[in-house]
Parts: structure tokens; C-alpha cells; sequence
């Protein structure tokens, strides 16, 4: 996101809600988690790549499967893996339209921008 502010730190609060969003999210299933570790919610958290580094420690001291906890890891390389690219495509375009305006819908258009 840095690559698409310019020198407005009101516009950069606007980009970066989307990132937080997911943390907060994880944050506020900790409660379920802790009641049902091995629980649908507990098991899509420990997976979903957005999630995982914040539910799956949470759910280590209850053993999940092995299975589970390797699923884990590579979810998150893969998503590691895809963000960086995403975050490339942004960076590409973004650092050429410096002091421009942009909107969330600004960037969805520099993801999928042709040369």
C-alpha cells in the first residue's frame, strides 16, 4: 500500500483498513477457539492464510492433528507467496501514478494492468 499514498496520511488510513480487517477478525475468534479447538470455526482459522498466523498458536496447546498444523504452513507459504505477487503488481504501477488519488477500485484496475 505504500506505493499507491502520496503524502496524505489521511488516504493511507483508508487503504489499510482491508489489511487490518483480517487481524481484528482472528483477534475477536480467540474466544470461540479457546471453547472449541477442534471446532469448524477453530479448524477454518487455523487454514484460512489470513487467519493462521494468529489461530493456529492458539489452538497448539489443544494438539490439533498433525495433518492440520502442516496444511497450515503450507496455506500460508502459498498465500505468502500470492500476496507478494499481488503486492508486485500493485507496487508496478502504483509507483508510477505518485500523487495521484486512489481508491480500492484503483487498485483492483493496477492489479490487472497490461503493459
Amino acid at each position: 500500500m505504500g506505493s499507491a499514498v502520496g503524502d496524505d496520511l489521511g488516504e493511507s488510513q483508508q487503504l489499510m483498513m482491508p489489511l487490518t480487517i483480517p487481524v481484528i477478525l482472528a483477534m475477536a475468534m480467540i474466544p470461540a477457539v479457546f471453547n472449541n479447538p477442534n471446532g469448524p470455526l477453530a479448524v477454518f482459522g487455523s487454514l484460512f492464510p489470513l487467519f493462521s498466523p494468529i489461530i493456529m498458536p492458539a489452538r497448539l496447546p489443544f494438539e490439533p492433528p498433525g495433518w492440520q498444523i502442516a496444511l497450515s504452513i503450507v496455506f500460508l507459504f502459498a498465500g505468502v507467496i500470492f500476496f507478494t505477487w499481488l503486492a508486485g503488481r500493485i507496487y508496478r504501477v502504483g509507483i508510477l501514478m505518485y500523487g495521484k488519488k486512489v481508491s480500492l477500485k484503483e487498485l483492483g484496475k493496477w492489479i490487472f494492468y497490461k503493459e
